[in-house]
């Protein structure tokens, strides 16, 4: 078996969506400067929503779940990985062929089920008309979640990774000529999104057969390992089915408020920065990893890989979610307020950026437990779960509505996430030592959060200190600046001093990365 270097394919997926998120950062600063909270801005919210909700079953969701296991393990014993992936893509087409036509024709249904609060007023008009557009995206993206976890699972993760790249270049570029030419902002960003798929899935197949995996569409066939694919991932499916309906109860919640759907986009945005950095990263390099060593029978390799995860992902994670809790006013007012968003704007999205915050090592911590079911083909017993989180979040989202208002789908989520750990925690027991983290993570991670505390002092001093730049119009891109640095070097040196990792594995392991 060709190893997959954990810490390398980390880092080289993480350099990418780093840049893919930091890129979304500005499409967010660039929306709420030309948009701004309100109806066009929770119209394109709900509408860009229905194709990602369907993704989440499509592409690097339920699908990827079952699919990249069982890629992984033909690709390791020689089993005509690239006839299966054919057959996978010809039923994967023909499937999401079908759904995007339904769901054009039956768009105000499905914009009713997901944004009621919308109906009776201008938004809900939009979203149907947004949603038309930008719907066939989930064809698109789904087709490159195929090839991107073809790629991933031989060990090529560049490609997939820089991907989502041109989805916000395209965005942001979009944008600003409709705006320099008086268009209508709104209709050139809803329009780049489709085009955008086209670009994605391009790249990505290019670089599949770049990398020998020549892979056509055909006619579709029911094969014995089609139904083991869809006996996987229906449970998978079902999950991710849940996982969104979190989401809509949330938005369902949100749309009984006015600019609510809209600060709640952006404080997502914002905590997405990370968590797509780290927890998707580690996920993405994670199961193809366990799903080849469980294959070549090498317990102890999977143990080790398992416990490195975590520990990778929890040391950026765990001081990121700190920063998020400790300034999150100083983040949204300098990134976010400006054009049509407001101080009012800014001190709403903070406050849902900090509880977001709170959850984001329970949403990274997810990428290193689910992959130790899916590596085994088990998609029922995270289904089962994310039942349980289900409830959770709409007894507290709809129940807290009344008494808290529009934040109450941020505190769901939030418990929401923490409840699907201690829930995949106590599966991942049974599976024996090969799922337990080691002596290392045990000895590690007290330090980590040693670190990250005190990295969080120093930044809340800064503020003290700084705190009238960042107010200032000549000097707040600066001063932000300066915070963020003076984070990243204060948490560098206090793990250095405590012992939580080695800042010379990073460097050498993104070393590497760049150079796969």
């Amino acid at each position: 078996m060709k190893p997959i270097r954990l810490l390398s394919g980390i880092m080289t997926v993480g350099f990418w969506t780093l840049a893919s998120r930091v890129l979304g950062v500005v499409r967010e600063v660039v929306i709420l400067a030309l948009i701004g909270p309100g109806p066009v801005l929770d119209a394109f919210v709900a509408a860009f929503r229905l194709p990602n909700m369907f993704r989440r079953f499509f592409a690097e969701g339920a699908f990827n779940a079952a699919f990249v296991p069982m890629f992984s393990k033909r690709l390791e014993a020689d089993e005509d990985p690239v006839g299966f992936a054919r057959d996978a893509l010809s039923g994967l087409a023909t499937v999401l062929l079908v759904l995007t036509a339904v769901a054009m024709i039956f768009m105000p249904a499905l914009v009713y089920a997901t944004a009621g609060g919308f109906a009776g007023d201008e938004r809900f008009d939009l979203t149907v008309g947004y949603g038309r557009i930008v719907f066939p995206y989930i064809f698109l993206i789904s087709l490159a979640a195929l090839f991107s976890g073809a790629l991933n699972a031989g060990g090529h993760f560049a490609a997939a990774a820089a991907a989502p790249v041109f989805l916000n270049i395209l965005v942001v570029a979009a944008m600003l000529t409709g705006h320099l030419l008086g268009g209508d902002v709104a209709l050139w960003l809803v329009w780049a999104v489709p085009v955008a798929g086209v670009v994605q899935l391009a790249l990505v197949w290019v670089a599949a057969e770049r990398s020998g995996l020549r892979v056509r569409p055909g006619r579709p066939v029911w094969s014995d390992e089609m139904k083991t694919l869809v006996r996987i991932a229906v449970p998978a499916a079902l999950a991710g089915g849940v996982m969104q309906i979190n989401l809509l109860v949330g938005q369902q919640v949100a749309s009984q408020f006015d600019k609510a759907v809209g600060w709640l986009y952006a404080a997502d945005r914002l905590y997405q920065l990370p968590l797509g950095v780290v927890g998707i990263a580690v996920g993405i390099v994670l199961l193809p990893d366990l799903s080849r060593r469980l294959k070549a029978g090498d317990d102890a390799g999977g143990r080790e890989a398992f416990s490195r995860a975590s520990e990778y992902a929890l040391a950026l994670t765990i001081p990121a979610a700190i920063a998020l809790v400790v300034i999150p006013l100083p983040l949204v007012s300098v990134l976010f307020e400006r054009g049509a968003t407001g101080p009012d704007d800014s001190a709403a999205i903070a406050v849902a950026v900090a509880i977001y915050g709170l959850g984001l090592p329970a949403f990274v911590l997810q990428k290193t437990l689910q992959p130790l079911f899916f590596a085994r083909e088990d998609t029922r017993s995270p289904f089962r779960y994310a039942l349980v989180s289900m409830v959770v979040n709409a007894l507290i989202a709809i129940g807290l509505a009344p008494f808290i208002g529009w934040i109450a789908p941020a505190i769901a989520t939030t418990l929401a996430a923490w409840s699907m750990i201690w829930l995949l925690a106590l599966g991942v027991r049974r599976m024996g030592p090969v799922a337990r983290l080691d002596d290392r993570f045990r000895g590690r991670i007290w330090r980590i959060i040693g670190a990250s505390v005190l990295m969080g002092g120093t930044l809340w001093l800064t503020v003290l200190l700084i705190g009238p730049y960042l107010a200032r119009a000549g000097w707040r891109y600066l001063a932000l600046a300066a915070l963020i640095g003076i984070g990243i070097l204060s948490y560098g040196m206090f793990g250095q001093m405590l012992g939580a990792f080695r800042m010379r594995d990073f460097v050498n392991a993104f070393r590497r990365g760049k150079a796969r």
